[in-house]
Protein backbone atom coordinates (compact mmCIF):
# COMPACT_ATOMS: atom_id res chain seq x y z
CA UNK A 1 0.00 0.00 0.00
CA UNK A 2 1.26 3.40 -0.85
CA UNK A 3 0.88 6.47 0.95
CA UNK A 4 1.18 10.00 0.60
CA UNK A 5 1.57 12.17 3.71
CA UNK A 6 3.64 15.48 4.10
CA UNK A 7 4.06 18.40 6.99
CA UNK A 8 4.03 21.98 5.51
CA UNK A 9 4.41 25.07 6.55
CA UNK A 10 1.33 27.59 5.75
CA UNK A 11 0.64 31.64 5.66
CA UNK A 12 -2.91 32.70 5.36
CA UNK A 13 -3.71 36.50 5.43
CA UNK A 14 -6.61 37.23 7.41
CA UNK A 15 -9.26 39.79 6.86
CA UNK A 16 -8.55 42.40 9.23
CA UNK A 17 -8.54 46.16 8.84
CA UNK A 18 -7.70 49.16 11.66
CA UNK A 19 -5.74 52.67 11.06
CA UNK A 20 -3.28 53.40 13.56
CA UNK A 21 -0.42 56.12 13.85
CA UNK A 22 2.85 54.29 13.45
CA UNK A 23 5.00 54.40 16.88
CA UNK A 24 8.12 53.53 14.42
CA UNK A 25 8.20 55.50 11.44
CA UNK A 26 5.13 58.01 12.97
CA UNK A 27 2.78 57.60 9.65
CA UNK A 28 -0.01 56.46 9.51
CA UNK A 29 -0.57 53.08 8.74
CA UNK A 30 -2.87 49.82 8.79
CA UNK A 31 -2.46 46.63 10.81
CA UNK A 32 -2.22 43.70 8.29
CA UNK A 33 -2.83 40.10 10.05
CA UNK A 34 -1.37 37.13 9.08
CA UNK A 35 -1.46 33.18 10.58
CA UNK A 36 1.77 30.71 10.22
CA UNK A 37 1.04 27.33 10.79
CA UNK A 38 2.37 23.73 10.29
CA UNK A 39 -0.02 21.71 8.20
CA UNK A 40 -0.26 17.53 7.69
CA UNK A 41 -1.78 16.54 4.26
CA UNK A 42 -3.06 13.17 3.06
CA UNK A 43 -3.09 12.90 -0.81
CA UNK A 44 -2.85 16.83 -0.76
CA UNK A 45 -5.99 16.94 1.22
CA UNK A 46 -5.40 18.95 4.39
CA UNK A 47 -6.05 16.75 7.63
CA UNK A 48 -4.32 19.08 10.51
CA UNK A 49 -2.99 22.57 11.64
CA UNK A 50 -1.06 23.10 14.24
CA UNK A 51 1.57 25.31 15.96
CA UNK A 52 -0.39 28.33 14.68
CA UNK A 53 1.06 31.96 15.71
CA UNK A 54 -0.57 35.13 14.92
CA UNK A 55 1.52 38.69 13.36
CA UNK A 56 0.89 42.38 12.40
CA UNK A 57 2.74 43.58 9.76
CA UNK A 58 2.48 47.37 9.60
CA UNK A 59 1.80 48.65 6.01
CA UNK A 60 3.54 51.79 6.03
CA UNK A 61 7.06 50.99 7.40
CA UNK A 62 6.61 47.05 7.42
CA UNK A 63 8.19 46.72 11.09
CA UNK A 64 6.30 43.25 11.84
CA UNK A 65 4.96 42.23 15.13
CA UNK A 66 3.64 38.87 17.26
CA UNK A 67 -0.22 38.86 18.12
CA UNK A 68 -1.28 37.43 20.86
CA UNK A 69 -3.08 34.46 20.23
CA UNK A 70 -6.45 35.00 21.86
CA UNK A 71 -6.81 38.01 19.71
CA UNK A 72 -5.27 36.21 16.75
CA UNK A 73 -8.19 33.58 17.23
CA UNK A 74 -10.52 35.98 17.54
CA UNK A 75 -10.18 38.05 14.26
CA UNK A 76 -9.36 34.11 12.45
CA UNK A 77 -13.12 33.68 13.37
CA UNK A 78 -14.73 36.89 12.04
CA UNK A 79 -14.86 38.91 15.68
CA UNK A 80 -14.98 42.69 15.89
CA UNK A 81 -11.49 43.03 17.76
CA UNK A 82 -9.61 46.23 17.94
CA UNK A 83 -6.09 45.32 18.97
CA UNK A 84 -4.21 47.66 21.15
CA UNK A 85 -0.44 48.00 22.29
CA UNK A 86 -0.58 45.84 24.61
CA UNK A 87 -1.46 42.63 22.09
CA UNK A 88 1.43 43.51 20.37
CA UNK A 89 5.22 42.30 20.77
CA UNK A 90 7.98 43.91 18.12
CA UNK A 91 9.73 41.25 16.63
CA UNK A 92 11.28 43.38 13.73
CA UNK A 93 11.48 47.06 12.99
CA UNK A 94 10.75 48.18 9.83
CA UNK A 95 12.44 51.53 7.83
CA UNK A 96 11.67 55.00 9.42
CA UNK A 97 10.86 57.84 7.28
CA UNK A 98 13.62 59.82 8.84
CA UNK A 99 17.15 59.56 6.50
CA UNK A 100 14.81 57.47 4.18
CA UNK A 101 15.24 58.32 0.41
CA UNK A 102 12.92 57.14 -2.51
CA UNK A 103 13.88 58.28 -6.17
CA UNK A 104 11.07 60.22 -7.95
CA UNK A 105 12.25 59.28 -11.33
CA UNK A 106 12.16 55.39 -10.99
CA UNK A 107 11.35 54.38 -7.47
CA UNK A 108 14.50 52.94 -6.15
CA UNK A 109 14.47 53.50 -1.99
CA UNK A 110 17.72 53.43 0.58
CA UNK A 111 18.73 54.40 4.05
CA UNK A 112 21.89 55.70 2.78
CA UNK A 113 22.82 59.45 2.04
CA UNK A 114 23.28 59.99 -1.48
CA UNK A 115 22.91 62.69 -3.54
CA UNK A 116 22.27 60.78 -6.93
CA UNK A 117 20.01 58.00 -7.33
CA UNK A 118 22.38 54.57 -7.69
CA UNK A 119 19.85 53.28 -9.87
CA UNK A 120 19.00 55.78 -12.54
CA UNK A 121 21.07 58.84 -11.61
CA UNK A 122 18.60 61.45 -10.97
CA UNK A 123 18.91 63.85 -7.83
CA UNK A 124 17.15 63.37 -5.27
CA UNK A 125 14.99 65.82 -3.47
Amino acid sequence: MFFMMGITQQSKDLDFSQLVTCDICGSYGRYCVFMTYSLLSLFLIPIFKWNRHYYVQMSCCKSIYELSEEVGRRIENGEEVKITEADLILLKKGYTTEGHRRCLNCGYETDEDFAFCPKCGNRFN
